[in-house]
């Protein structure tokens, strides 16, 4: 019989604690699974993970000890999104998400009402704050310093290599559908209620079947000024290769920003083409350090690959 199909599956995630979940996301496209699946499930695996300190159960606190989720994910196939903000006693927040892209008419959840929705829909209430989170917190509470990007850390708190952000993830199936999503517990300490860009539709994440996908990560109240996702995928439309689309993207933030400002804040973007092509770009700013560099995760039928950067001035 002749191939069905010569679509090489492909995901993309950032960060390096995203190589578990794109080890997983790529086993289930590798089976034949659809990328939206292979997104959703891809995510749970960070979500669950207590070591990762800004996604799911582990994700570090507002102001008031408490963790609110912000995740959203849209299928490329139908242009379909979901998203939840503030989402407190749901660990996969995600999961949460494709429930309001499939089963409302309506994107976005907020708060109290899609903890609500969420268990109508059977999500069992579970502690959201581990207790490595917990002991955070307390010493937080003790230097009560000001709201912090757990990436983008300030005064007397140092980086880390575990200490970063959003995960976000691109897919794309043996079908040649594309899928993204994006997860996380936000900033650090944040005021409660803030939203970033992770959950809105355009800024932290975006899916044109027809051309690619995008997915942010960074100081979100910044590149939700931008519709930074949205766009990147434009550029790619416009014939821009997947890096340069994220690069070009990026560069028109920071023309936006103050250049005083520069150091402060930061973004990155990882892009996949409908052709399978992949890319990413990151600013300089608030990321090119030593505990703070840019890497992101590629996995196809050759493995898992750990790339770093490039870089935007």
């Amino acid at each position: 019989m002749p191939e069905t199909s010569l679509i090489r599956p492909v995901i993309v995630t950032t960060w390096p604690f995203g190589r578990d979940a794109a080890e997983t996301g790529f086993r289930l496209l590798a089976a034949g699974g659809t990328a939206l699946d292979a997104v959703e499930r891809a995510a749970n695996v960070t979500e669950l993970d207590p070591t990762v300190s800004s996604v799911g159960y582990g994700g570090l606190p507002n102001a008031d000890g408490v963790v609110e989720l912000d995740a959203a994910i849209m299928d490329g196939r139908t242009h379909a999104a979901g998203s939840v903000a503030g989402l407190t006693g749901v660990r996969c927040a995600i999961s949460v998400a494709r429930r309001v892209m499939e089963r409302t008419p309506h994107v976005l959840l907020v708060g109290d009402n899609a903890r609500r929705f969420a268990q109508r829909e059977g999500f069992p209430a579970e502690e959201t704050l581990s207790p490595v989170a917990a002991d955070a917190y307390a010493d937080w509470q003790q230097r009560r310093s000001g709201p912090e990007v757990a990436h983008f850390t300030h005064g007397e708190t140092a980086g880390t290599p575990e200490d970063h952000d959003t995960i976000g993830l691109c897919a794309l199936d043996r079908d040649g559908n594309l899928a993204v999503g994006c997860t996380t517990s936000g900033m650090a300490w944040k005021v409660p209620g803030r939203v970033g860009d992770s959950p809105i539709i355009g800024s932290g994440l975006y899916v044109d079947n027809a051309v690619g996908a995008v997915s942010a990560t960074g100081h979100g109240d910044e590149m939700m000024k931008a519709c930074l996702a949205y766009r990147a995928v434009l550029l790619m439309e416009q014939g821009f290769d997947p890096t340069e689309a994220c690069a070009e993207a990026i560069r028109y933030l920071l023309r936006k920003r103050p250049p005083e400002q520069h150091g402060r804040y930061g973004a990155a973007l990882i892009a996949l083409r409908k052709d399978g092509a992949v890319g990413a770009a990151a600013s300089e700013s608030g990321f090119d350090r030593v505990h703070g560099k840019w890497n992101w995760c590629v996995a196809t039928d050759d493995g898992v690959t750990l790339r770093e950067g490039p870089y935007v001035a």
